[in-house]
């Protein structure tokens, strides 16, 4: 295990890098919103930085797919949760596959700035690239 990160080092990392959206984010997300369109959050990354993103986008933190991380009692790294789909290879598109079935989408679109995310089509039916 390479990175092994407290909850101290995550929240020094959080402070010390300001959350920085990518140009127009926060305005797709409020005008996905108002059309009633649903936006998860899917992210190789760790759930602890990426709830601050889902705050300022106004998207539930139900919808984030992400990698867990364990800490014992005093904040100490202990391990991630292998259950998240995204821990694993493919496990973007495995997030999508489980949204899709657990909520009957029809019609599912990725939008993402790397390879991982466009492996995630299918199961989305589209992929937007930035």
């Amino acid at each position: 295990e390479i990175i092994q990160p407290s909850k101290a080092d995550i929240a020094n990392c959080l402070e010390k890098h300001p959350l920085r959206l990518s140009p127009g984010v926060d305005r797709l997300v409020e005008a996905l919103h108002k059309r009633g369109t649903d936006v998860y959050l899917v992210s190789g990354g760790f759930r602890l930085m990426i709830e601050p993103v889902a705050e300022v986008l106004g998207v539930s933190f139900d919808r984030i797919y992400a990698n867990t991380i364990t800490f014992d009692e005093s904040g100490d790294y202990t391990g991630f949760d292998s259950n998240e789909p995204t821990s694993a290879d493919q496990g973007k598109p495995k997030a999508l596959t489980m949204i899709k079935e657990k909520y009957g989408y029809k019609t599912m679109v990725m939008v993402g700035d790397g390879a991982t995310d466009a492996q995630a089509k299918p199961p989305a039916d589209a992929f937007v690239g930035f």
